[in-house]
């Protein structure tokens, strides 16, 4: 049997579940893969990238080169096109995939928290902000999207149909979701908004899983909300990976009983 080698790359992935994840839906297809966690300082990665697609079948990109890396393709292929980000890369072909929106939907159906409607404060405009921007303002919802460089969230507004916001207000929203990198690795125990924004939500969503409870869930937490970190949208997204990657037909059912049966062999 073939072993087909995978990897994750960004900035810092030492705390990634990736690979335990990948490896999971592989074993569970009867397939065999190596899949390794590379964390590359943003100042070397031109130097890296051409590497990888000597060295990986495919890879899967994280924070911050999600935009970084499309320089670097032939083609962006489905999502990647609309959202102008890249988080699946098949190296044969030189070929940049998105499965954010895809997991990030599947999570919010699984969880009961489908958008038909309703507002929403994203935080964050970087490649999963966009994904989650598109993903929203298709299921109906009514979208502010802040940045703290505010021509980012700008320039998802004019691309999507969003409205952007250079201030986060105390104002009811059903959902806020945390869509940067604040709460992990070396800004963990902090919130991209206070107390006072989170009391306002019936909702609130962190993109972040590790920590499992991050700052920003734990004060809505506090405050009577119902929260939801990203453990599930990681996953869903690897597996709509895994399906590019291997040319399988996703099945959203398929993919969470294998979730269910991911956290009973991973409590």
């Amino acid at each position: 049997m073939k072993t087909f080698r995978f990897a994750v790359i960004g900035k810092d992935v030492s705390k990634s579940d990736s690979p335990a994840i990948h490896s999971f839906i592989a074993k569970n297809a009867g397939r065999q893969i190596t899949y390794d966690k590379l964390s590359i300082p943003e100042e070397n990665f031109g130097q890296f990238a051409n590497k990888l697609f000597a060295e990986y079948d495919g890879f899967n990109v994280t924070i911050p080169f999600k935009l970084e890396i499309i320089p670097y393709l032939k083609e962006l292929k489905g999502d990647a096109r609309i959202f102008g980000a890249v988080n699946t890369v098949k190296s044969a072909e030189r070929e940049g995939y998105n499965t954010d929106g895809a997991g990030f939907s599947l999570m919010l159906k699984n969880s009961g928290m489908a958008i038909n409607s309703g507002r929403v404060l994203l935080l964050g405009a970087g490649g999963a902000g966009r994904s989650a921007a598109k993903m929203l303002k298709d299921g109906g919802a009514e979208v502010d999207i802040y940045d703290r460089h505010f021509a980012k969230a700008e320039g998802v507004a004019s691309e999507f149909g969003v409205n952007a916001i250079s201030v986060t207000e105390a104002k009811p929203y059903d959902i806020i979701i945390n869509a940067t990198g604040i709460g992990m690795h070396k800004t963990e125990g902090l919130s991209p908004v206070d107390k006072d924004v989170l009391s306002m939500c019936d909702v609130a969503v962190d993109l972040i899983y590790a920590p499992e409870k991050s700052a920003f869930l734990q004060i809505a937490e506090g405050l009577g909300k119902k929260t939801l970190n990203g453990k599930a949208m990681l996953f869903y997204q690897a597996y709509y990976a895994q399906c590019i990657f291997f040319g399988d037909e996703p099945d959203e059912d398929r993919a969470k009983l294998l979730f269910e049966k991911f956290k009973e062999e991973n409590l």
